[in-house]
């Protein structure tokens, strides 16, 4: 697959851990991607921070930014999908350190009709104070040191960040939804169009990722598991506001229940009148 990448880069209001995710992002083997920072109603501070990292790096890094009006990350990642220009996108969020081979190995399991979802290792509240606080590579780190967190309680586990040749067994959840995050998701733009990206109906945490995915599946686009290959490290944060998760469940049933594919409020509801979609 030799098409450009878009990495979508979810934040909001915590600039620490950003410019650790564009650090991360800056020491790619396969440069060929660009970033996209789906800002989700941050204060300037992140837009300088990003301004700062655009003159730093080889690849392109935009910010795309709406006010902030609650947590609406399926609108603000359907906006970072608007202005990216790659064939290939790769959802992460800007908590989620990336290991230095984490685009190549995206690039390599791409597969047309699929989408592939990763798998993540969850950083203590502690050892991520101190990654961030005095600025620790954790993407550079051999597995001997992760064995040392995991014995000294700093991660909840390593196999996350192990590399093993899964072969068949990566398309055995083919027709499964469940366990998908957004957090760490790769997906052709042209089937994002098809599906018209993510329903911005969603407000509040919770479950526009499980929608998005529910309805790529009945489009006929499989799942493909990146287990095993594409593990990001995950920051310690504190739970999110879940006061509206019970709205979403409902509204996922509702889809669940549906032959629905194409989202309420997606894509086309923010493209401008005319506008292309992109094709890969």
């Amino acid at each position: 697959m030799a098409e450009l990448i878009s990495v979508i880069v979810t934040t909001y209001n915590r600039e620490d851990a950003l410019e650790a995710v564009l650090r991360s992002l800056a020491r790619q083997s396969d440069a060929d991607f660009e970033v996209v920072v789906a800002d989700d109603g941050s204060g300037p501070a992140t837009a300088n921070m990003v301004k700062a990292w655009q003159a730093k790096v080889g690849h392109r890094v935009e910010h795309v930014w709406h006010p902030d009006a609650g947590f609406r990350a399926a609108e603000i990642r359907n906006r970072a999908v608007l202005v990216s220009r790659g064939a290939y996108v790769i959802f992460l969020d800007g908590d989620c350190i990336v290991r230095p081979g984490f685009v190549a190995t995206h690039r390599r399991l791409a597969e047309r009709g699929a989408f592939v979802t990763g798998n993540r290792v969850l950083l203590s509240p502690e050892l991520t104070v101190k990654v961030l606080a005095e600025k620790l590579t954790p993407e550079t780190w051999n597995l001997a040191r992760w064995m040392a967190q995991r014995l000294a309680g700093g991660v909840n586990r390593v196999s996350a960040l192990l590399h093993l040749p899964l072969g068949p067994l990566r398309t055995m959840r083919r027709d499964q939804w469940q366990g998908a995050r957004s957090c760490n998701l790769a997906i052709w733009r042209s089937d994002l169009d098809r599906v018209d990206g993510f329903d911005a109906d969603y407000s509040g945490w919770g479950k526009e990722d499980s929608d998005l995915i529910l309805r790529l599946l009945r489009a006929g686009v499989r799942r493909k598991d990146g287990t095993f290959a594409t593990g990001v490290i995950h920051l310690w944060h504190a739970e999110a506001d879940r006061s509206q998760l019970n709205d979403n469940e409902r509204k996922l049933a509702t889809i669940a229940g549906s032959d629905r594919i194409v989202a309420q409020r997606g894509l086309s509801a923010l493209a401008p009148a005319g506008a292309t979609k992109a094709t890969g």
